[in-house]
């Protein structure tokens, strides 16, 4: 496996494990539909929250959040459509995105983009 996707691995366990620490029930993650990926859903105060993490190592040329295009989101909605479909939730979704780039001393920072887009950005 490659650095960068070393890289993701560790940004995507963060990122769940950040979720847990701030009571997010994890529901799947790695969840696929067809060619779209959804990193993690989890479920919080009744909503469904499907979070893309994006990681990069520098945020010179773009923020990680503005990697997640109107083709990823048409993706993701599809594939979340999918999940609600076949789990039977009736839940109402929110979109997250959590960015983790690299800090201080070799820590990673998180943020985390509550609400960060709609289902209708895809369109």
């Amino acid at each position: 496996m490659a650095n960068h996707n070393d890289f993701g691995k560790i940004a995507e366990d963060l990122a769940a494990d950040y979720l847990q620490n701030n009571g997010y029930k994890i529901l799947a993650r790695n969840f696929r539909f067809q060619k779209a990926e959804i990193d993690i859903i989890a479920e919080k105060d009744a909503f469904i929250i499907v979070v893309e993490v994006k990681a990069r190592s520098t945020d010179a040329f773009m923020l990680p959040q503005e990697a997640v295009t109107k083709t990823k989101i048409k993706s993701i909605v599809s594939a979340v459509n999918h999940y609600l479909e076949e789990f039977n939730k009736q839940n109402e979704v929110r979109f997250d995105i959590i960015s983790v780039l690299p800090g201080e001393h070799r820590n990673l920072t998180i943020d985390h983009i509550t609400d960060a887009f709609q289902a209708l950005d895809a369109n």
